[in-house]
């Protein structure tokens, strides 16, 4: 019995020896974790523009609504040579061009809001056909003294005004640049600002909104470019012997950029040269007063005329009419349909049928 025991016990022992003396299996290969990736930021998106409701109607272009029925500021600047550079003048939604006495020209710069608008200047006096460019906007006039003839006009005719010569306490919104005054003489140195002018408007003056029932009636479109029209890539009007105007076209900004006195026609506060999308050139009657000693000018701005027409690097002949001198000018082509100006700015150079000269290249 012992003997099988024994037995038993090594044959145990055998198969336990045997199974110990296997190799135990490969354990599976644990999977490689998974990389966990961080979603990639999704970049915000840029907020559209906002595009303001109202609509310049000066210009054809977007500007807060608040602003469309505003009667437009017309200022008044001076252009002499040694009166350069002036400030505030690229700004302007419309420029108005026309010569005074002795071939020198002045501008009437119009706009829509003064809101953001800096100093303007210099400032200088007025004339009786500026006073009807004014008024055939509905515009309250700043300008710094007048001709006996435009200050009895003023008087006649009702023109709202702030007068930096002979002004009440509208004459407060002027001063004297004390930069412009270490290089320039005295007469050139009358500056205003849209600021100083909005605050004495805010005061109640004068009524700042048109009436309910005052229409602008030029239309704007993208684009003007007369598609019927010539090449026109360079405008040179010589008002007078000295002062003639270039409009040299940059089709990078769809615009027509201005020289006068051989150099670019820089505004002074901005640094940014004068540019239109519009330029209008309309011919008329301008000549001496007679009698007058100063040999101031007339110019006759109702009725109608010829013109001419550039936009988008072309140009077209035109024909402009102003029915009374409350009443803006209405362009149309030679047919007689009406002339939509191209969205933007329009500089307006108001020259003699006779004396001037116009070339278009």
């Amino acid at each position: 019995m012992k003997r099988r025991m024994g037995t038993l016990l090594v044959a145990a022992l055998m198969i336990l020896t045997a199974g110990c003396g296997q190799t135990p299996p490969e354990p599976e290969p644990e999977p490689d974790p998974v990389p966990v990736v961080e979603p990639e930021p999704v970049p915000e998106p840029e907020p559209e523009p906002v595009v303001p409701a109202g609509t310049n109607p000066l210009t054809g272009l977007p500007m807060e609504p608040e602003y469309e029925q505003n009667r437009p500021v017309a200022v008044m600047f001076n252009n002499l040579k040694a009166a350069q550079p002036q400030v505030g003048i690229a700004q302007a939604d419309v420029i108005y061009e026309i010569t005074a006495e002795g071939g020198i020209t002045r501008m009437l710069g119009l706009y829509q809001t003064l809101e953001g608008v800096g100093t303007l200047g210099s400032i200088r006096s007025t004339r009786p056909y500026y006073l009807e460019l004014a008024l055939g906007h509905d515009a309250l006039l700043v300008h710094a003294g007048g001709s006996p003839e435009a200050y009895t006009d003023i008087r006649s005719w009702g023109v709202d005004n702030m007068d930096g010569v002979n002004g009440g306490s509208d004459a407060k919104i002027f001063w004297r640049d004390a930069e412009r005054r270490k290089t320039m003489n005295y007469e050139h140195t009358l500056v205003t600002s849209g600021e100083k002018i909005l605050e004495y408007l805010a005061q109640g003056h004068f009524e700042t909104q048109h009436d309910a029932d005052y229409v602008y009636g030029q239309t704007f479109v993208e684009d003007g470019t007369p598609a019927d029209g010539t090449p026109a890539q360079e405008l040179t009007v010589q008002f007078s012997s000295y002062k003639t105007g270039v409009f040299t076209y940059d089709p990078e900004s769809r615009t027509y950029l201005a020289q006068q006195y051989g150099k670019p026609y820089v505004d002074g506060e901005t640094g940014e040269q004068v540019s239109a999308s519009n330029v209008l050139v309309l011919k008329t009657d301008i000549s001496v007063i007679s009698g007058d000693t100063a040999g101031r000018m007339k110019a006759r701005l109702t009725g109608e005329g010829e013109g001419l027409y550039l936009c988008g690097g072309k140009s077209i002949p035109i024909r402009w009419s102003k029915a009374d001198r409350n009443h803006p000018f209405v362009y149309t082509r030679e047919d007689g349909t009406p002339l939509a100006l191209e969205q933007g700015r329009s500089y307006v150079c108001i020259v003699s049928a006779r004396n001037a000269k116009v070339s278009v290249t």
